[in-house]
Formats: structure tokens, C-alpha cells, sequence
């Protein structure tokens, strides 16, 4: 069990190191700072009472998992906000107020249609993707989200996962064979 001293001791160690990582992944270091402090939080208050020589595990992992749900969260935010502001904004030009009627009034225009129509493919792809990525077995949805969701390197990966650089390359290998299969089935070609 590690004492208060010893978590501190690694934390202070470890902060610097952990704060880089995250500016690294998410590309801004307000976020970061928020990211490194949020998992600072959860291994004192969940996994302080652990030993000391395992405290450097528990901590990338609670970091990996906190950008992990970072991106989670600025995925869901930024598609809110982009379709919000394609549509408040349309392709007019026009400064002054939005109206909502306006816009979904049936004028027969073929553009609106459209656009709605392949929005309406976009966000079913992206379901389809979305599923078949939480169809793969563990290890390899693991792999597949670190190196491409998060944009990790294959060592930076190996050390997060705690499994060899061969591993890792064979995870995301399975995973990528899998998901297109599964989408070429769909008759999605990516």
C-alpha cells in the first residue's frame, strides 16, 4: 500500500511527463492541463490505497482513458455544433436572423433535400462504423482506438495496454481486417 508520500512523490514525478503527453494528443494545453489533473483526481481517490510500484500502470491508464473521453466528448460536441452552424448559416451569406421555418419549409428546392439526405448517410456510416468498432474483441478495440482514435504511437501504445510493440501491431492488424470485412459485407467501401 502506498503512503500519502509516496503518491505524492509520483505525482509530482510523473505530472510533467503526463501534462506533455496530453498537449501531444489533444493539441491544446488547457484541456491537457484538465485531462492530467482529472486523472491525478481519480488515482488518489480510487487506487491510492494500491502499491506504489503499481501506481505508474493504474496512472497512463487513467490518462489514456480521460483523453480517450475527451475526444469522446469533443466528437459529440463538434458534430452538434458544426451541423448547427452549417444550418443556422447556409450557404446565403446573409448576417441577419436565422429562421428555422424558413429552412425547413417545403419549397421544393432539391438542395435542402440533399443535404439532408446525405447527412442522413453520413450519421448512418458512422453508426455502422461506430457498431462494428464495439463488435471487436477487447484487446483489439483497444489497440484500433489508441493508435487511430488517439492518434498514439505503437510503443506509447504497448506501455498504455502493458503488452509487447508486436502485440500491439497484431491487435490493430486483426482489428483493421475485421472492420472492413464486416463493412465490405455492408457494402461500405472506405
Amino acid at each position: 500500500m502506498a503512503t500519502e508520500q509516496e503518491l505524492s512523490d509520483f505525482l509530482k514525478g510523473v505530472e510533467k511527463r503526463a501534462f506533455k503527453r496530453s498537449v501531444y494528443h489533444v493539441r491544446d494545453e488547457e484541456a491537457a492541463l484538465d485531462i492530467v489533473q482529472d486523472s491525478m483526481l481519480k488515482l488518489a481517490q480510487h487506487y491510492g490505497d494500491k502499491p506504489a510500484a503499481e501506481l505508474p500502470m493504474l496512472f497512463h491508464r487513467i490518462l489514456s482513458n480521460c483523453t480517450l473521453d475527451w475526444f469522446r466528448r469533443q466528437k459529440t460536441r463538434n458534430a452538434v455544433f458544426t451541423t448547427m452552424s452549417d444550418i443556422a448559416h447556409g450557404d446565403d451569406g446573409e448576417d441577419g436572423d436565422f429562421d428555422w421555418m424558413q429552412t425547413y419549409a417545403a419549397d421544393g428546392t432539391h438542395e435542402t433535400a440533399q443535404s439532408a439526405e446525405t447527412l442522413t448517410q453520413r450519421t448512418q456510416l458512422l453508426q455502422s462504423i461506430e457498431k462494428e468498432i464495439q463488435s471487436l474483441p477487447a484487446r483489439q478495440r483497444e489497440a484500433f482506438l489508441l493508435r487511430y482514435w488517439e492518434d498514439m504511437d505503437v510503443a506509447e501504445t504497448a506501455a498504455a495496454m502493458g503488452c509487447s510493440e508486436g502485440s500491439v501491431k497484431t491487435h490493430c492488424f486483426r482489428a483493421i481486417q475485421s472492420l472492413s470485412k464486416a463493412l465490405k459485407a455492408k457494402g461500405i467501401e472506405l
